[in-house]
């Protein structure tokens, strides 16, 4: 019985309840009627009870989304056919998708009489402001019986990812050639952004052969230099982002891992449409082993799409994957946030001589809280000394406008 007062919907209650007084009205007064009218009453919500828990429907359901694959802040359709497999028609029902909660409130919908083997389909849409693998369903039903006494809630299994992809800002792709990337004061053996054609030579490691080293650097330069011998047919680059919680600040699509995520996939955009092999440096491709791999844009949007900080040693793996990348030439593009010296001094010397580092110093404070971050401007002047590009970034900074001051900055300025 106690199972049975759990189906009865609001109405079916009150019968009961009106039952209740009636049959001991009836008592009191000596009046039969009205002791049938009260058993009617209590009665009838049961029995609607006992038949909305036994009746069996047998549902399948298909999700179709269009499109698939949707950037932060546009808008996805998705249609939910419903599918009567038993073998008389379903009642009239209501149904509620459920939904992760970035893509907002869930769709309550009735569906009305399904025939036997037949198909109904309702549509509707969904929008997301957060990144990432967003789950469709299950979906919930309440199934009634025809008074509206007593429904049964039932869970129709099965679901479908949408994904959420950052969104591609556009990007600028014209430059000064005085003061552009590639082009580092009068050295013009300095790798351009326009290819590593230039790219002849690099300092000496131990273990290099000395018969590859190039006496003209070196005599130009001071230090030892050696010729670049596998240079990659297509043009490089790394991009490189920063996976420290601590290095960044605030939270959710305001924070400055979201405006870091952001500035890469459209930068990583940008150059793949400009002809680039590029490479994405993160936890995930580490983790995957393949940050080795060029990858393409769909691909990179992808990766991008579900990355996340990574709270323990992440940026010593990520570290270690991107100087292996720029060892072998390429420019390198990181995004970085400014905590702990040591590890801005590590990603400074990821740019190798004849290369070109860009870099965004995230001003990480102005995102919102950031209690382990440094002033911001001394980590883009260890970058400038080190002959990289780096410009600091705040919250309400557009992506194209940094960019563009990225890309013409003078190697080596002060603040």
């Amino acid at each position: 019985m106690g199972s049975l007062r759990g189906l009865l919907t609001t109405r079916g209650k009150a019968l009961v309840g009106a039952g209740v007084v009636l049959l001991l009205s009836g008592i009191a007064f000596g009046f039969v009627d009205l002791i049938r009218f009260g058993v009617l009453g209590i009665a009838l919500p049961f029995v609607a009870a006992v038949l909305v828990r036994t009746r069996r429907t047998r549902m399948r359901i298909e999700r179709h989304i269009s499109p698939d694959r949707i950037s932060v802040g546009q808008v996805a359709h998705v249609t939910l056919t419903v599918q009567n497999l038993a073998d008389r028609s379903t009642p009239v029902f209501l149904a509620e998708e459920r939904l992760d909660y970035a893509l907002g409130d869930r769709p309550r919908f009735v569906v009305g009489r399904i025939a036997p083997n037949h198909r109904r389909a309702v549509e509707y849409p969904v929008r997301s402001h957060i990144r990432g693998h967003h789950p469709l369903g299950p979906l919930s039903v309440q199934i009634p019986d025809p008074f509206g006494l007593a429904n049964r809630n039932a869970v129709l299994e099965g679901s479908t990812d949408l994904v959420v992809l950052p969104a591609v800002h556009p990007l600028s792709a014209s430059r000064q050639p005085s003061s552009g990337v590639g082009s580092e004061g009068e050295q013009a053996r300095l790798l351009a952004l326009h290819g590593e054609d230039d790219m002849t030579v690099r300092e000496y490691r131990d273990g290099d052969d000395l018969r590859r080293i190039h006496w003209p650097s070196t005599a130009r330069v001071g230090d030892l230099m050696v010729r670049q011998e596998d240079r990659p047919s297509q043009r490089r680059a790394v991009l490189l982002l920063d996976p420290r919680p601590s290095a960044h600040g605030g939270s959710g699509a305001t924070g400055s891992f979201e405006w870091a995520v952001t500035a890469l996939a459209s930068i990583g955009a940008h150059l793949i449409d400009s002809g680039y092999a590029v490479h994405l440096v993160c936890v995930e491709t580490v983790d995957a082993t393949r940050a080795g791999d060029p990858m393409g844009r769909g691909e990179i949007l992808d990766v991008l799409a579900v990355t996340q900080p990574r709270a323990d040693t992440g940026e010593d793996d990520v570290l270690r994957a991107a100087q292996a990348l720029t060892d072998a030439g390429g420019f390198v593009v990181a995004v970085v946030g400014p905590s702990d010296p040591e590890v801005t001094a590590r990603v400074a010397s990821l740019r190798q001589v004849g290369t070109t580092g860009l870099a965004v110093v995230l001003d990480a404070a102005s995102f919102g809280p950031a209690p382990d971050v440094d002033d911001v401007g001394s980590h883009v002047d260890v970058l400038r000394l080190a002959g990289w590009r780096a410009v600091p970034a705040c919250r309400g900074d557009t992506i194209s406008r940094t960019w563009d001051a990225l890309t013409t900055v003078t190697v080596g300025a002060g603040r």
